[in-house]
């Protein structure tokens, strides 16, 4: 290969793959750079990250049933989310002031993280809305059509970051979405082919049931991509725990409101706790940092890949521990959602550019020194 081939090729990873499959047609070096494409991807930190991420969904699913359907608890899931949410704010703040630079004080860099965590709050309300469109769509429509629709989550996701953030995803990435989307539907088949769950509420409204529901999804996928350009591209560039305090700050009232509405559930405020509930609140705030350190090594359509991975792995801990179904076809449906995510995640197709952080230009140079003077003084 000629030297400014060799130049070009060492100048970073992803112009190094362009530059030798564009430029040479030497099947080894086509070979070597497909090699390199399967290990950035598969780099120890993104793994770890993401089977944490499986494993965590996977026990959160299991013990939320365990506690539920056997023990039959009855606190509040709004109780259990609020509590999560108040031990990753917690937990943030904590690790925000371990790690300030000496000279810095841990209360003026709180307070001007909530001063600006707009960003979060408004991802907080996304979440909040979701919440409330399922709870319409479940009144007026089938649990069987509720989760039919749910599985769009994962195309809406995919277009969002086609659309917001300009990726291109291969014909073979695609179409391993596509098969994922419909091996979870099959898989969720024990769910919306029972003879109670196929017929709608009585008095429900099916046509605002099917757009309320289409409208969750299309928020879910939004909500992922746009928390993943907040993490990469906001000219902040603040750290997970900085982003975790500030979303959990603005998730806090929402779960206090959703408290109230439901007027503290069967059991009352903070009744029928237990300790698997106090478990599956600490469950619930490790999941949320785990989303967030998924997207920031990976992206969101990998954090995808791994909560749905967790379907098929809970259902079967579900079957083997607490007696829950698995049918030849769930089995068959897992196999399709096993060969659909290694599908995806072994395309050795060129990756996208690492997503550019956005200049600075709502602030003058003066006005950003005087701001992080304020808050190391």
């Amino acid at each position: 290969m000629p030297s400014h081939h060799r130049a070009r090729a060492h100048s970073d990873s992803s112009s190094r793959i362009r530059v030798v499959e564009e430029e040479t047609e030497d099947p080894d070096i086509a070979k070597k750079s497909r090699i390199m494409v399967f290990k950035s991807m598969m780099s120890s930190t993104k793994l770890f990250v993401l089977v944490l991420l499986c494993m965590q969904n996977t026990m959160f699913t299991v013990l939320r049933r365990y506690s539920q359907g056997v023990l039959k608890e009855v606190y509040s899931k709004y109780e259990v989310l609020l509590v999560g949410e108040l031990i990753k704010f917690v937990y943030s703040a904590y690790k925000i002031a371990s790690e300030l630079s000496q000279g810095e004080k841990a209360i003026p860099k709180l307070r001007y993280l909530l001063k600006r965590s707009t960003k979060m709050a408004v991802l907080a309300c996304i979440y909040g809305a979701m919440n409330i469109l399922s709870f319409v769509a479940l009144r007026n429509i089938s649990a069987g059509m509720f989760t039919v629709f749910a599985q769009l989550k994962i195309l809406t996701t995919a277009t969002c970051s086609s659309v917001m953030l300009n990726r291109s995803y291969s014909m073979t990435k695609w179409r391993a979405l596509i098969s994922l989307m419909m091996g979870v539907l099959l898989f969720s088949e024990p769910i919306w082919n029972r003879d109670d769950n196929s017929k709608n509420p009585e008095g429900g409204n099916v046509a605002l049931g099917t757009a309320a529901v289409l409208i969750e999804v299309t928020l879910s996928g939004f909500a992922s991509i746009y928390f993943e350009k907040v993490i990469k591209t906001d000219p902040e560039q603040l750290g997970i725990w900085e982003r975790n305090y500030q979303l959990a700050f603005g998730s806090i009232p929402i779960y206090v409101m959703f408290m109230i509405s439901e007027d503290g559930g069967v059991a009352g405020y903070f009744g029928g706790w237990s300790v698997v509930a106090g478990i599956l609140a600490l469950l619930g705030a490790a999941g949320g940092m785990l989303v967030a350190l998924s997207i920031k090594h990976g992206d969101s359509i990998l954090k995808t890949l791994a909560t749905t991975g967790a379907i098929v792995l809970s259902a079967t801990l579900d079957h083997y521990v607490l007696g829950g179904p698995l049918t030849n076809i769930m089995c068959i449906a897992g196999v399709i959602v096993v060969i659909s995510i290694c599908n995806y995640t072994f395309d050795m197709s060129p990756p996208e550019a690492p997503l550019q952080t956005e200049p600075k230009t709502d602030k003058p140079d003066e006005e950003v020194a005087l701001t992080k003077a304020s808050v190391r003084y």
